[in-house]
């Protein structure tokens, strides 16, 4: 047998599957979960079941952040600990317990709409994998999370007919799984998962879909305009991994290929566990491929042992988490790879959170980008095309420095009018998550494509808020086109010589006659101060519609979405203005935190003064880290009925603590953390 792990056979799995064990109907209905996991209680799936099934799990309900401080098979007995259920006095209540899913002898778990929405966290899928759950089934599936089950060698569907066929112990084709799938995901199902794929495709045992430029020995790179996301996927398609060919005329949405990555990027929560399966499969004295385009990032946990109870520290999960940090760390520099870690000599923090920093430094116009965070999309801001992966895809990334995809149809925002002066990329954001198209989750797995005289007038840190939350959006990403607001960018925030800046700009814009699956319109001059109220994103309503005042104990301003130099001004200004004006400073009840992105972030706002100032009116400076976006730094509410108000990017249940959480702009929050109580500012 070979040596190398690549080179060993590899087979297709069965073609068909029955499984034995029991249904989980992931209701919201607290008692009807405590029945199936405490009870064993085997639900008849009716359609007044169905309608009852939890739209909208999150991957934080699947696997709360504290959870992923795990890496391995244990992970198997926390599967769904932060579901939420309507309990028997009608309020919210989490009713799966730790090894709950395991013990109940469980191989499926059906869902509602949107399943798997959030963070791409593949511990989500791994830790109901470990518990047994063999294939899921929902109404809707979000993508990033049904290609990491896939990856994993999970059985993902939308069929709900499967149901009753697992129970009756039928063998199912694997052929069921992959109704309406691309040629690659389908060959992905048949072999288990995506490492094993990846080393028939290595041994040539598998067939790749021909890019449909190439057909018949086409060349007509004019047979159809672009959108700028389809434009870079022609760029990157590897047509012959071998002969490094790479790059086709044209493509068009529904085509399914390998596409080279100009940037892979982990961060603490992932890099374990990609570290460990690469070690597993390959050995721990293999190399991965061109490490000079890979970068670390240890930015989620820097502040973790400010915000963990002292019931979980005393559970060993503080040292189960700096276990990740460590296993990061010996990794890159076993493999020579540049990991942004926790500054030394100076206060505790992070050099910079991922998104902050690769947009900062390394994206550029046309790159294609692949990190595994859901707000990967940030960089798309500079007309790259960025966007979120899980583990098992960065850990074969590193093998190939490509990646899979099907290039999925893009839809258009155009934003018009001039906004008010007190209005931001955030309120356009919060505006555009309540729309119906993306509420009831028609742009799932789509590019947004940001554009309009409102977008163009936007600067890169602005637009990175909007690219940012396409995660929020349940896009394949998001996306703003390259132009001279990019070059001045390039210019001015990197050195970037003028030419070579203009050179990468070139052509980095949607075709004219470009399809859209659709066009959402947004009339900039009508978009108020907007706030979600908790539970979701997409739950955006005017702040001056509020029904009553919502007095608030915390006020967080920051994270990648709200934690760049622009967001740094937005503060101070509202800050400057109440201090100026009538002496103003944050309301005595409420605690603030302002905590920026990079440390580069840091030393702008301390040359403008923005430090002093901030210490000033009352608000607490943090140094980079994600912080309490993910429940792990100060501004984590501690207790259910505490109300914080954020200008963070999500705010599901538990995201940031027990309590009830508002999303705002960066105006909003400083404003609200004056007032006392959820308030916009007033120009």
């Amino acid at each position: 047998m070979s040596a190398n792990p690549l080179d060993r056979p590899v087979e297709k799995r069965p073609s068909s599957v029955a499984l034995e064990g029991r249904v989980l109907f992931l209701a919201d209905d607290a008692e009807l979960l405590r029945r199936q996991l405490e009870g064993g209680e085997d639900l008849e799936f009716t359609p007044e079941l169905r309608a009852r099934l939890r739209d909208q799990i999150s991957t934080d309900e699947i696997t709360p952040a504290y959870i992923c401080f795990f890496f391995d098979e244990k992970l198997g007995e926390f599967p769904y600990l932060g579901l939420q259920a309507k309990g028997a006095n009608g309020g919210q209540e989490a009713p799966v317990g730790s090894g709950s899913v395991r013990a109940g002898g469980f191989v499926c778990s059906v869902a509602g709409k949107r399943r798997g929405k959030g963070s791409s966290r593949e511990q989500s899928p791994y830790a109901e994998l470990m518990a047994g759950i063999k294939v899921v089934v929902a109404e809707s599936i979000e993508r990033i999370y049904g290609e990491n089950c896939q990856n994993l060698g999970m059985l993902v569907t939308t069929d709900f007919g499967v149901v009753d066929r697992i129970r009756a112990g039928e063998a199912i084709p694997r052929s069921e799984f992959t109704k309406g799938a691309d040629e690659i995901t389908r060959q992905i199902v048949e072999y288990g998962g995506l490492f094993e794929f990846n080393a028939a495709r290595m041994q040539g045992k598998v067939s790749l879909p021909e890019p449909k430029a190439l057909s018949n020995g086409s060349t007509d790179d004019g047979r159809r305009p672009m959108t700028l996301g389809e434009k870079i996927f022609a760029r990157k398609w590897v047509v012959d991994a071998a002969t490094e060919r790479v790059g086709v005329p044209w493509t068009e949405p529904g085509e399914a290929g390998f596409f080279r990555a100009d940037l892979r990027f982990s961060h603490e929560f992932v890099t374990p566990m990609a570290a460990i399966f690469f070690e597993q499969k390959l050995g721990r004295d293999a190399k991965v491929h061109d490490p000079g385009s890979v970068l670390f990032f240890r930015d989620h946990l820097t502040f973790l042992h400010k915000a963990m109870s002292q019931e979980r520290i005393a559970a060993g999960l503080l040292d189960a988490a700096n276990q990740l940090e460590v296993k990061q760390r010996e990794f890159a520099e076993r493999q020579g790879i540049r990991l942004y870690g926790e500054q030394m000599g100076h206060a505790m923090g992070s050099e910079a959170i991922c998104h902050s920093k690769v947009l900062e430094e390394y994206a550029e116009p046309g790159m294609l980008v692949i990190g595994t965070d859901s707000h990967t999309p940030h960089a798309g801001a500079v007309g790259a095309l960025a966007f979120g992966v899980g583990t098992t895809a960065i850990f074969n990334s590193w093998i190939t420095q490509d990646v899979r995809a099907r290039i999925p149809p893009s839809f258009k925002v155009v934003v018009t009018g001039t906004p008010p002066p007190n209005v931001t990329a955030k309120d356009y954001m919060l505006e555009i998550l309540r729309h119906p198209y993306v509420r009831d989750g028609h742009a799932i797995g789509q590019v947004v494509e940001y554009a309009g005289p409102a977008v163009e007038a936007l600067s890169v840190d602005e637009r990175a808020t909007m690219t940012n939350m396409a995660a929020e959006v349940g896009a394949f990403t998001g996306i703003v086109a390259a132009d001279e607001r990019t070059v001045e960018f390039l210019v001015e925030e990197r050195g970037m010589d003028p030419a070579r800046a203009r050179a990468l700009v070139e052509g980095m814009q949607s075709d004219p006659g470009a399809h859209y699956a659709k066009v959402i319109e947004i009339d900039a001059s009508k978009v108020r101060p907007m706030v979600a109220l908790p539970g979701d994103p997409g739950n955006g309503v005017r702040i001056d519609e509020l029904a009553a005042p919502v007095p608030i104990e915390i006020a967080y301003a920051g994270s990648c979405t709200a934690g760049k130099k622009e967001d740094m001004d937005m503060y101070a200004r509202v800050f400057r203005e109440a201090r100026d004006r009538y002496d103003g400073r944050v309301h005595p009840g409420v605690k603030c935190y302002i905590q920026c992105g990079s440390v580069e972030v840091r030393e702008y706002a301390r040359e403008q003064g923005y430090l002093e100032l901030f210490r000033e009116v009352g608000a607490e400076f943090i140094e980079p880290g994600c912080g309490a976006c993910i429940a792990a730094g100060p501004g984590v509410t501690v207790r259910p009925g505490q109300v914080s108000v954020s200008s963070q990017n999500r705010n599901f249940p538990g995201r940031s603590g027990p309590g009830e959480l508002y999303l705002v702009s960066p105006y909003s929050v400083a404003a609200s953390a004056v007032a006392g109580q959820v308030a916009g500012w007033k120009v």
